[in-house]
C-alpha cells in the first residue's frame, strides 16, 4: 500500500481526556519539585512555556529551545541544576498518569494494519511534550515504540512547530521525506488537525461520531471512528488522497518547514560532531555531495540565487533572470571543509528573508 498515515494521538489512537489530563500533569510536576521550585510559580512557568511553544513561527528554534527561553528563567533555576530532577519525574512520575487514558483496540488493529499494508505511518501528536513522554502515551496506547515501526515520533526536543501551524505538517511530511502518493491526516479536534492540514494540502479524516458538526469551511475527505477508517480506506480509491500543497500558503509553510525538517534530522547526530556520529563530510559516491556540501548549497543559492531573483521580479518592469552554474561552487568553495552548523544557520535565516519577500 502506497500509502502515508499521519495520525494523532490523542483521542484518536489513545482515549485520554486532556481537560483532565493536563492540569493532573502539571500538578504531579509542580508537586515532585516542590523542594525546589514553589508550586505556583512552576505551574505558571510550564503554562508560559507551552504558550509560547504554541506560538512559535521560527524555524531555528526547536519547541525545546522556545520552551527552556521562558521556562528556566520564570523559575530562577539554570536548566543543568534542575534537568536531572526533571528526567527522574518523568522516569518515575509520568507513567502514574496512565489512569487517565484508555487504550483503544481498535486503534492498535489499524496501525498494525497499516504496517503490514506497507503504509508509512507517522505519529502526527502536537510536539509539546519531550520524547520521552509520548513514548510513555504511545506505550498507554498499547502502541509501544520499541515494537512498533513508526516513521515519524514529533516530539518537542526535534521539531519547530505546533498544531495547527501547517507548518507543523509540512514538517512531519519533509522528516519523512515528503514521501510520494497518497496521504491521509487523521485526527479528532477539527482546529488543530483539520484546519493545518487542509492549509497544507494534506487530505484529511475526521475521527467523529455522527452527531457531531464541522464548519462549513473544513474539508474532509472521510469520517467515523478510528474503527471505520481501515473499510473505509479500502472501499475508496487511494489516488483520491494525493495531497495538493500548491496555494500560496502551502508553499509558504513548506518553505518554513524546509529548514526546520533538515534541523531535526541533523539532531540524531549528537550537536554534529563527527566524533560523536556519522561523518558528516562523508560523499556516499566519488561524484556525489555529502551533507556538510548539500547543507553549504542550500544556504548559498538561497542568497544568491533563489532571493536574488524575486527581488528582480518584484522590483524590475522587465527582469532580466540569468543562468547561475552553481555546481563548482562545492569544490570552489570547499564546501566540504565548512561548519555544517554554521551552513544551516545561515541557510535558515536567508530562508526567512525570502519567506517575509513573499
Amino acid at each position: 500500500m502506497n500509502l502515508t498515515l499521519l495520525l494523532d494521538l490523542d483521542d484518536t489512537l489513545l482515549d485520554s481526556n486532556m481537560d483532565a489530563f493536563i492540569p493532573a500533569y502539571f500538578q504531579e510536576l509542580s508537586t515532585y519539585m516542590k523542594d525546589l521550585v514553589k508550586p505556583e510559580l512552576m505551574i505558571s512557568a510550564l503554562t508560559a512555556g507551552t504558550r509560547k511553544m504554541m506560538a512559535n513561527d521560527d524555524p531555528s528554534q526547536s519547541l525545546q529551545q522556545v520552551f527552556d527561553e521562558i521556562f528556566f528563567p520564570m523559575l530562577g533555576i539554570t536548566r543543568d541544576a534542575l534537568q536531572p530532577n526533571i528526567d527522574l519525574f518523568y522516569q518515575d512520575v509520568f507513567p502514574t498518569l496512565s489512569y487517565l487514558t484508555t487504550p483503544r483496540p481498535e486503534a492498535i488493529a489499524l496501525v498494525n494494519w497499516a504496517l503490514a499494508q506497507g503504509a508509512q505511518v507517522a505519529v502526527a501528536t502536537n510536539p509539546l511534550f519531550p520524547l520521552e513522554a509520548i513514548h510513555h502515551r504511545l506505550r498507554w496506547a498499547g502502541l509501544p515504540p520499541e515494537d512498533i515501526s513508526f516513521e515519524v515520533v514529533s516530539a518537542y526536543e526535534a521539531f519547530h512547530f505546533s498544531k495547527p501551524n501547517p507548518a507543523y505538517f509540512a514538517e512531519v511530511m519533509g522528516r519523512m521525506g515528503w514521501p510520494e502518493g497518497p496521504v491521509l491526516m487523521v485526527g479528532d479536534d477539527p482546529e488543530r488537525d483539520l484546519v493545518g492540514s487542509q492549509i497544507l494540502g494534506l487530505p484529511t479524516y475526521w475521527v467523529s461520531t455522527s452527531d457531531m458538526t464541522l464548519k462549513d469551511e473544513i474539508n474532509i475527505a472521510g469520517r467515523g471512528s478510528i474503527a471505520d477508517l481501515r473499510p473505509w480506506l479500502e472501499s475508496i480509491d487511494l489516488s483520491t488522497l494525493e495531497p495538493d500543497s500548491t496555494a500560496p500558503e502551502a508553499l509558504i509553510a513548506q518553505m518554513l518547514s524546509t529548514p526546520a525538517s533538515i534541523s531535526g534530522l541533523l539532531s540524531f547526530f549528537s550537536k554534529w560532531e563527527p566524533a560523536a556520529g556519522p561523518d558528516l563530510t562523508r560523499r556516499p559516491e566519488l561524484n556525489q555531495w555529502s551533507l556538510t556540501e548539500i547543507i553549504c548549497h542550500l544556504r548559498d543559492t538561497e542568497k544568491e540565487v533563489n532571493i536574488t531573483r524575486l527581488r528582480m521580479l518584484l522590483e524590475l518592469d522587465e527582469p532580466f533572470i540569468p543562468t547561475r552554474v552553481t555546481d563548482v561552487w562545492a569544490e570552489e568553495r570547499d564546501y566540504i571543509s565548512q561548519d555544517i552548523a554554521q551552513a544551516l544557520q545561515d541557510f535558515t535565516s536567508t530562508r526567512m528573508e525570502t519567506v517575509e519577500l513573499l
